[in-house]
């Protein structure tokens, strides 16, 4: 099937999914305080697909709309383009640390596709970056419909510095297609990546997210899986404080996903 057709009927797909998900939004103004409570100020969009909830609920929409650098976020989509592209074999192949002193210790130190999802390396996807190009990044952006897809950049890297950019809305239509391998990528490469970013588990549910940083906002995404279905979270703060509001990512959502019994209290 030719590469042009599959971008538009998967940027049609993802399109329609986005679109339901905000015209059936209820919005949760009472979610205010878990924000509040933390003295920031940020969005969520949460999509509960199991039978007794099938809601869509956010609080703050017009933020929810608005599109922001993915940041590491983007690390789940980069994986899949580096493992399309043969920048990477699988999660064994190592890469070799460069020497260079990083301001993250774990990053100085060799790799593997675990680790570097695990730490946020930002030097291995600079590599896998490279290895695919500007053209084929273009090319991979478009048949997932990722936010802008567009990986321009003047400076820097292209998911943190450049003009890519995706909203909650956006985050949660792409999180869903990966969740039931409806991307257009290898089915075990889609299953790996899924395993990558599986953050904690207990016997009936299983927590797969990505923190995501760009300086002064920070993303939190992923799904929570339960027997009956999963419910899907993508939130974005105001990171004023730097590196001391970073807690507060996880922390709102998983104070969200409690009031609503996606994760268990003591979660």
């Amino acid at each position: 099937m030719p590469i042009r057709f599959l971008t538009l009927l998967f940027s049609f797909f993802a399109l329609a999914s986005a679109a339901v998900a905000q015209d059936q939004v209820q919005e949760r103004s009472d979610w205010a305080k878990f924000f509040s409570e933390y003295q920031t100020n940020g969005a969520i969009v949460v999509e509960d697909e199991r039978p007794r909830q099938q809601s869509v609920w956010v609080y703050d929409l017009a933020r929810a709309k608005k599109r922001f650098s993915p940041a590491s976020t983007f690390k789940i989509p980069h994986t899949l383009f580096a493992l399309d592209a043969g920048a990477v074999r699988d999660e064994f192949q190592i890469f070799k640390w460069d020497g260079v002193q990083r301001s993250f210790a774990g990053h100085n130190q060799d790799q593997n596709l675990r680790s570097a999802m695990r730490n946020s390396t930002v030097w291995v996807y600079e590599g896998f970056a490279r290895a695919i190009g500007e053209a084929n990044a273009r090319r991979y952006l478009e048949s997932i419909d990722y936010g802008a897809a567009d990986p321009t950049t003047f400076k820097g890297n292209y998911w943190l510095d450049g003009t890519l950019r995706i909203s909650a809305f956006e985050q949660i239509a792409f999180l869903k297609k990966l969740y039931r391998n409806e991307l257009p990528f290898r089915i075990e490469h889609q299953r790996l990546v899924k395993d990558l970013i599986i953050t904690e588990a207990g016997r009936d549910w299983i927590l797969r997210a990505k923190t995501g940083w760009e300086g002064g906002m920070g993303w939190w995404v992923g799904w929570v899986e339960w027997p009956t279905g999963p419910v899907f979270f993508a939130l974005n703060i105001d990171t004023s404080n730097r590196m001391d509001d970073l807690f507060k990512r996880e922390a709102i959502a998983r104070a969200i996903l409690r009031s609503i019994e996606a994760l268990p209290a003591s979660q």
